[in-house]
């Protein structure tokens, strides 16, 4: 079977949907923590772990059609180096896209909150309150947030660099569209 020239739909719509809730995460969590305890920061928390519950689903899909599906090549004038670079980051990105999540999943169990998926679903608590393990997990939560959001700019300046200074076509693999 010869090597597609783009990514399956599915991932390119996984990519892109994932992303955005990320970035919808990432941009309530900065903002709810920096909010005076109300109704509106308790409704933020929630709308933040929804979120991270979606996500964690998405990705685990994601993975899937990614091990049964195969990626494109990289461009044959991309270095050697950079290829090694861009499988680990995918690799790193595809780690922490579960370990967020799981992180703050588990922050909440040991800070004594249940999560209640969409308002319905009430999640298996995994962790029980604890009150040592909570600051533990809070720092590891922001930590690999922030991890995240760092290899995320990395991988779009990346993007970026390769379609307007290479011109190699590799955006074109995860654009929607022809």
């Amino acid at each position: 079977m010869p090597t597609p020239q783009r990514y399956p739909l599915a991932s390119i719509a996984f990519h892109w949907l994932i992303a955005l809730l990320i970035a919808a995460a990432f941009t309530l969590g900065t903002i709810m923590t920096d909010m005076k305890i109300s109704p509106t920061k308790l409704q933020y928390y929630s709308w933040h772990k929804w979120l991270g519950v979606t996500v964690l689903g998405l990705v685990a899909l994601r993975l899937l059609t990614r091990l049964l599906s195969q990626a494109p090549t990289y461009p044959n004038s991309m270095p050697e180096w950079q290829k090694k670079i861009a499988s680990l980051t995918h690799g790193v990105l595809y780690l922490l896209m579960f370990a967020v999540p799981l992180s703050g999943y588990f922050y909440t169990s040991a800070a004594g909150y249940p999560v209640v998926y969409l308002g319905l679903i009430q999640l298996p608590t995994i962790i029980g309150p604890n009150p040592e393990l909570k600051p533990v997990l809070k720092e590891l939560h922001e930590l690999l947030t922030n991890v995240l959001l760092v290899l995320v700019i990395l991988h779009v300046v990346a993007a970026l660099k390769h379609h307007f200074i290479d011109k190699d076509g590799l955006l074109q693999r995860m654009l929607p569209g022809r």
